[in-house]
């Protein structure tokens, strides 16, 4: 079986390729630049708790050394403090918008790109071929031929081909995928410096400051701390194409540095500057027959806070364990017509959130100026468009998700509706390990996990053939697709014996009210689009050599 061509070496390809070397299915990534990352601190992504533990898992290092998780988050409005929370702080106010969870990580993206490439150093699964720029895919029903242009004209050949080619892509362009969307949604001005300001671990935005600006208002204002004490600041631009000359961006540092400190400018180091521009786009088609695309290749959004390249590494996530479970056990086309069903709806919705948004937060003053409460409404948007909340922020459910099952009879309720994440709760694995849930994903298997409550103070051993533990592990031994068995003590919302079926990429298929082997026969072989089809192993012969050479 050939192995996958990724074109695109950016951290939304890079991860997809470390997902799939993860279920043993190998690839090439074809990389049009040297291999190397330009270090850009003006340019850096907010990944939340849940995409951060999928990068750690992935890489196999702790990103906070590399990166900052805030320790709060304040909103400002002229001098007034709108709003303010505490990362993993306990909540004891009526107001749920206050309960700010688990803190995002803020990183510099060549950082995160360099640990995903770091990664992939001893990954025998996985070629980098540098320099290969796409200019050429043709499919066959058996698979696909990508040609590189170069000194030498290159042909490989793979069974899928991922497009992670970024807002310009190649193979989007190849496939006549129309991108219909809005240009320059927003812009802002950035500029990564390094300063002493006060609660350096706090990120802010500051709406209307009070202070002069020199040139074009700077109605809005964000500063997001990254390690050693560089910050980037983020300027919001009025409409239009104004140059954002190197006079104008200083002058706009200096005033900010001075009013968020109440005095005289204070000394700093400027170490990298950029202008912004956010796109909203959204591909007609993600998959053209043995061809996908991810990432910005199919999908454009950052307005309001909202964070891209977030969504990007969802799209490798969703993606890797189909692909995979396609790779070795033949095509299954309703699971890989998923990807799109499931993906694209989630990036739609928050596209039209923050469509429904921009008129209110970016239409100018008028009467709602004066309307009692609606600088606290625009307050609550934003914020939950930076902290990845909400109807702009939250992590996407695939509730109307072709892979649903349907006509379960013992469904049980828990804290979790279907199609959404799981929690991370800590459960103990077929070897008695104690683990978190998160790590056991992600490896091509479904998982299956028992809620009983006393388990986890008496080894394994002593439970492990009581009660319903035999009945269920037959159950799971009897499935369509390969599923590991996992005890928790408690999860949000569900009774003791409850049984809950999760997806690979950590979504939750079912639950179900103890064991139930017809219904939890039926939910996985929905959550696997059905049936399969009679087919011989196709990745009996794995292996990177995808067939190169001049032709």
């Amino acid at each position: 079986m050939d192995p996958v061509i990724i074109v695109g070496a950016g951290p939304v390809g890079l991860t997809l390729a470390l997902a799939l070397a993860r279920q043993n299915v190998p690839t090439v990534v074809l990389d049009e630049g040297p291999g190397k990352d330009e270090p850009r601190l003006a340019r850096t992504v907010v990944l939340r708790e849940d995409t951060t533990a999928l990068m750690e898992r992935l890489t196999g290092r702790q990103l906070a050394e590399a990166g900052v998780h805030w320790a709060g988050w304040r909103s400002l409005r002229r001098k007034q403090v709108m709003r303010e929370v505490t990362f993993g702080a306990t909540v004891t106010d009526d107001d749920p918008s206050l309960d700010a969870g688990p803190a995002p990580l803020h990183i510099a993206q060549h950082v995160l790109t360099g640990a995903l490439r770091a990664a992939l150093l001893g990954e025998r699964l996985v070629k980098i071929a540098v320099d290969s720029r796409l200019d050429g895919v043709e499919q066959e029903p058996s698979g696909v031929t990508a040609h590189t242009r170069g000194p030498k004209g290159t042909w490989w050949r793979g069974s899928y081909l991922i497009g992670c080619d970024g807002p310009r892509s190649t193979v989007r362009k190849l496939q006549d995928i129309r991108f219909p969307g809005r240009t320059a949604v927003e812009r802002h001005a950035v500029a990564a410096l390094r300063a002493e300001l006060p609660r350096p671990d706090e990120a802010l935005l500051h709406r209307m400051p009070p202070w002069r600006t020199s040139g074009p208002s700077a109605g809005e204002i964000t500063g997001r701390p990254l390690p050693d004490g560089v910050w980037r600041l983020d300027w919001l631009l009025p409409p239009g194409k104004d140059l954002v000359t190197p006079e104008l961006l200083v002058a706009r540092v200096r005033e900010t540095l001075a009013g968020w400190t109440d005095g005289p400018t204070p000394p700093y180091e400027l170490l990298d500057t950029g202008v912004h521009t956010v796109h909203h786009r959204l591909a007609r088609r993600w998959r053209a027959g043995r061809v996908f695309l991810a990432g910005d290749a199919a999908h454009l959004l950052g307005a309001l806070g909202t964070h891209g390249l977030d969504e990007g590494l969802r799209d490798a996530d969703n993606l890797a364990w189909k692909l995979a479970l396609a790779w070795h056990h033949g095509p299954h086309e309703a699971l890989l017509d998923s990807y799109q069903a499931e993906r694209r709806a989630v990036v739609a919705a928050r596209l039209r959130a923050a469509d429904q948004a921009l008129p209110l937060l970016r239409g100018g003053g008028g009467l709602r100026a004066y309307v009692p409460g609606s600088a606290r409404g625009h307050d609550a948007l934003l914020t939950d468009g930076h902290l990845g909340r909400g109807a702009l922020g939250a992590p996407g459910a695939y509730a109307d998700s072709p892979l649903a099952p349907r006509h379960l009879e013992g469904e049980a309720p828990v804290a979790t509706a279907p199609g959404a994440p799981v929690t991370d709760v800590r459960v103990t694995a077929e070897d008695g390990s104690f683990v978190r849930l998160r790590d056991r994903l992600g490896r091509g298997a479904l998982l299956v996990v028992l809620v009983a409550p006393g388990t986890g103070v008496w080894e394994r051993k002593h439970w492990v053939s009581a009660g319903i533990m035999p009945r269920l592990a037959a159950a799971v031994a009897a499935l369509p697709h390969p599923a590991e068995l996992l005890v928790t003590e408690e999860y949000p919302g569900a009774a003791p014996h409850t049984v809950l079926l999760v997806r690979p990429d950590g979504h939750l298929v079912a639950a179900l009210t103890g064991v139930r082997p017809a219904d939890l026969y039926a939910a996985a072989e929905a959550a696997i689009g059905g049936p399969a089809k009679a087919q011989a192993g196709a990745g009996a012969e794995a292996g990177v050599g995808a067939r190169a050479g001049s032709r």
